[in-house]
């Protein structure tokens, strides 16, 4: 175990490297900031002493190798526009968007699990078929017309929910999070909805494929000869083993899910990260996105680290592979 933690972080540590060059070419490559952060009527004098202030009179290469010595002492950067660290103003909007991801990946297992065992263990019943066509909508469905479809349906219509905003939050930690009042969790209600549907839709077509193909297996089939009870064979049998790719993918889907959150963050003015890279982007606030980047790079990474440890927990056969 030592060794393999050992292995997969040197390989992160080049993954990093590799992504901050990319990064910083790309982000560093698209329009100038100066445009935007200093008004038209300076003159020459003042746009040259903002241009040093910014650091953005060096050379890219020379930009690059100052922001790399910086980043290993975890320091991305100053915001051009709050002139505070942008790693702090990630940090300020991080808890808002993990809980909503957080949120949305539970709904897509709570709803996506039951309802794809049923698909899968009655195929053709007609509620089967009801709930894969709902899973194709899940899927085809626009993230953005979902969320106006609902503020329209729930707040607007019906007046249930809060259509935008955080809503009351408590403090743990340092940090604030919505989900541990009632006013909170009414606000994420809709939002945590919306961005899970996709993944409800893909939880439910995963588990369905994983039990049409386990149910088949010599060893379900041993299992029910031996005289075990359905609930027995489906529980320990069938579900241990479709959890594997369940694992998996859904692993893999909360990153993007925290990634890609900036379409649902925008249309429910939810202030998370992605309504920070999205402001970010339209005054060019380098520091800030490439931190946001950065940051993306590592959590995927580190995501996808526990979702092997948790493959191999699941399926023994990896752990005696990777001790051969």
């Amino acid at each position: 175990m030592t060794v393999y933690l050992l292995r997969r972080l040197i390989q992160a540590a080049l993954v990093m490297l590799i992504m901050s060059i990319i990064v910083f070419i790309g982000v560093y490559a698209i329009g100038d900031p100066v445009e935007i952060l200093i008004s038209p009527d300076a003159d020459q004098a003042e746009r040259a002493r903002a241009i040093a202030a910014l650091g953005l009179d060096k050379p890219l290469w020379q930009q690059y190798l100052t922001f790399l010595t910086n980043a290993v002492q975890g320091d991305l950067g100053r915001s051009f526009v709050f002139n505070e660290p942008a790693l702090k103003l990630i940090g300020q909007r991080a808890p808002a968007t993990l809980e909503l991801a957080f949120a949305a990946m539970f709904l897509a297992i709570l709803i996506g699990l039951p309802l794809g065992l049923y698909a899968g263990l009655r195929p053709n019943s007609v509620g089967a078929k009801a709930i894969m066509a709902g899973s194709i909508l899940g899927f085809s469905l626009p993230t953005f017309w979902v969320g106006l479809m609902l503020i329209m349906v729930f707040a607007v219509q019906l007046g249930w929910l809060p259509s935008t905003g955080r809503g009351e939050t408590a403090e743990i930690l340092g940090l604030r999070w919505s989900f541990l009042t009632w006013d909170g969790l009414a606000h994420m209600a809709m939002p945590a909805l919306n961005l899970a549907l996709f993944k409800i839709s893909l939880v439910i077509r995963l588990t369905r494929a994983g039990v049409r193909e386990t149910m088949l297996m010599d060893f379900v089939k041993f299992a029910r000869a031996k005289g075990l009870s359905s609930s027995r064979v489906i529980g320990v049998h069938v579900f241990k083993n479709i959890l594997i790719p369940v694992v998996t993918v859904t692993g893999l889907e909360l990153g993007s899910t925290i990634a890609f959150s900036v379409v649902t963050e925008s249309v429910f003015a939810w202030p998370g990260m992605g309504k920070l890279i999205i402001d970010s982007i339209n005054v060019l606030d380098r520091p800030v996105i490439v931190a946001y980047l950065m940051s993306i790079v590592l959590m995927f990474i580190i995501i996808n680290l526990v979702v092997d440890l948790l493959y191999s927990v699941l399926d023994p056969r990896v752990r005696l592979e990777s001790k051969a």
